[in-house]
């Protein structure tokens, strides 16, 4: 492991989450609140640490994938417990274990709170929270890439493949950093685009500026009690369900689209498939609600609107759905657990990862049947590497013990099933609500300390797509080469 490597990798972590401190300090001065203080303190001691870091550059920048694992998995726990800083230490959020699951849930994205009453805090605290699911969003070390030197040519791919969210990572571009700008362009323009939608909608500019944010990030964090809910205009809340269904889809479509490769994006099984899902289970939904709603198209709207929410894993709400029928939960459910695409900002177990478990399900049942026959998975008419698939396999396998493990040690909490089964698929799928005390209405801060931590682990874990967080508790992947 090139561990010096990493500590200058985790300098400029430093450097750009002390940086982006100065925002939320910004938003606190001009609305003269106490908060700017906290945020300028822990900034300017990130941006001293960070830059003592970097400036001793190392001489070997050899970069192979477990540092690049470990490099990232260690970026994101440290930008996780320098970001809680704030919220420790201003009393916003009293407990630093508290303040670090907040901060985490909102750097991968979860959008699962502590919180029991989010509108008493600052507009500073308010922003940083949401501020922190549009740097997570699309990465912090994608964003990394695109403006530091170059770390050690293409073997920063390494660095890129453990932050991407899907079972492979593929460029579409020759020039990793010329990448990493380009994801980062489209990302800020449709945020930008967002938010001046919302703004036409009379929402007001701050408000704007961090729905905007959270529904980048695929977060959900919201400067109100009731989230999306808050706001009853039918406008707005359709053009928050579109954007957070934009996001989950995979960036790649967008550069072909960009590119002009009109018909090699619109080709994308993996697209379809996630625009299938919505719909199928956004009509499901709607028709098992219809007689809670005055009529069906209030109920496709409420319906459209919460799986699109809980599809590209933002977990935004405008009703509570523990007052679904069951039928409705359980369909909300198994979208949790699929999620968005890869490449996207969205979580889950991906719908690119399910597209080849069930077409290996169906080569497998085919070679029973038709044992001489020679089948090969293939997604958009290209045959999938073997070791691809098996990393899906064991990515399956590895994802179930965790959801079993965690569900029995959330257990001990002593709650209903439904709060602790849906609770631990919300956290690992980074999602944020689940259903019971967890669900649109409820929040977290009820779990002891220890849960807390299970959680803490689950977010970090979903939001890595397991491998690379995970890799950092093996000892030999310590070892020196």
């Amino acid at each position: 492991m090139n561990k010096r490597l990493i500590g200058y990798i985790l300098g400029w972590v430093l450097l750009i989450e002390g940086l982006a401190m100065m925002l939320p300090m910004i938003v606190g001065l001009w609305y003269r609140e106490r908060g700017f203080l906290y945020f300028l303190l822990t900034g300017i001691a990130l941006l001293a640490i960070g830059g003592v870091t970097v400036f001793f550059k190392p001489k070997n920048i050899t970069m192979h994938i477990k540092d690049g694992f470990a490099a990232t998995a260690l970026s994101w726990i440290v930008l996780s417990l320098a970001g809680a800083v704030p919220l420790r230490i201003s009393g916003a959020i009293p407990h630093y274990v508290d303040a670090i699951f907040e901060t985490i849930s909102g750097f991968t994205t979860t959008g699962a709170t502590i919180l029991t009453d989010i509108e008493q805090l600052e507009h500073c605290m308010l922003f940083w929270r949401s501020f922190s699911h549009f740097l997570g969003g699309m990465g912090v070390v994608v964003f990394l890439l695109a403006l530091i030197p170059k770390l050690g040519g293409n073997q920063s791919i390494n660095l890129m493949k453990a932050e991407s969210t899907g079972p492979s990572v593929s460029k579409s571009m020759p020039n990793l950093r010329t990448y990493a700008a380009v994801l980062y362009g489209i990302y800020i323009g449709l945020t930008a685009l967002e938010t001046v939608l919302l703004l036409f909608g009379g929402m007001g500019f701050f408000d704007s500026v961090t729905t905007a944010f959270s529904t980048a990030g695929t977060g959900g964090f919201m400067a109100y009690n009731d989230s999306v809910g808050h706001f009853h205009s039918h406008y707005l809340q359709t053009v928050i369900a579109v954007f957070m269904m934009l996001f989950g889809v995979n960036f790649s479509v967008y550069i072909l689209i960009i590119s002009r490769k009109f018909k090699t994006a619109f080709k994308n099984e993996e697209l379809w498939t996630y625009l299938g899902v919505t719909l199928i289970a956004t009509l499901s939904v709607a028709l098992s609600i219809r007689h809670l709603y005055q009529n069906f198209y209030e109920a496709l709207h409420q319906s459209f609107f919460y799986i699109t929410s809980i599809g590209s894993t933002t977990g935004m709400a405008i009703t509570d759905t523990d007052m679904w029928p069951e039928i409705s939960k359980t369909i909300i459910l198994l979208v949790t657990c699929i999620g968005a695409c890869a490449g996207s900002t969205g979580g889950g177990f991906k719908v690119s990862r399910m597209l080849i478990l069930l077409k290996n399900i169906k080569k497998e049942f085919m070679l029973i049947v038709h044992p001489r026959t020679v089948h090969v998975v293939k997604v958009d008419k290209k045959k999938v590497p073997h070791e691809v698939t098996r990393s899906v396999n064991v990515f399956f396998v590895i994802y179930t013990v965790i959801v079993i493990v965690s569900t029995i040690l959330i257990s001990f909490n002593g709650y209903d099933f439904m709060t602790t089964f849906s609770s631990v698929l919300a956290t690992l799928n980074n999602t944020g609500p689940g259903f019971g005390l967890v669900g649109s209405a409820g929040n977290y801060a009820h779990f002891t300390i220890f849960s807390k931590l299970v959680f803490c682990f689950n977010m970090l874990a979903g939001r890595l797509e397991l491998y690379p967080f995970l890799l950092i508790f093996f000892p030999s992947a310590w070892k020196k080469r």
